[in-house]
């Protein structure tokens, strides 16, 4: 029998990101966000509604390239970060990736469907993430 090294393997740690032409954040219908001012100040519900238009879409988001048009100056709501998620919705640095990709694949199947080459991409995406 030759002595073999057993190696431990380590669970594969999901890491959140954003994926390109996806956009699903920037539906922002309220209807579908009935808690908003549980976690939003009193100016940022003001500007958030401001951003909404009729169709439930932000007004800074363009459908046809599927991208922010304020992205480097989006309000803190549309920032996808630990500290931010930690002030707005008590989730702990540990907790921010498995809590984030819940979110994202939570809004993208609820604006493109369970079964939509969105979120087949955006799965794809988080299980090719090296840990």
């Amino acid at each position: 029998m030759k002595n073999s090294k057993l190696q431990t393997q380590h669970p594969k740690v999901r890491k959140w990101q954003c994926v390109a032409n996806c956009g699903a954040c920037c539906n922002l219908t309220p209807e579908d966000r009935p808690d908003l001012a549980e976690y939003l100040s009193s100016e940022e519900l003001e500007l958030y509604m401001s951003m909404v238009k009729e169709d439930g879409w932000c007004i800074n988001y363009d459908q046809d390239t599927r991208k922010c048009q304020i992205y480097d100056n989006r309000p803190r709501f549309c920032r996808v970060q630990p500290d931010n998620f930690e002030d707005m919705y008590g989730v702990e640095a540990k907790e921010f990736n498995e809590f984030a990709i819940a979110c994202c694949q939570q809004q993208i199947s609820g604006v493109y469907g369970k079964d939509s080459e969105e979120l087949e991409r955006y799965d794809h995406a988080i299980s090719d993430n090296p840990s």
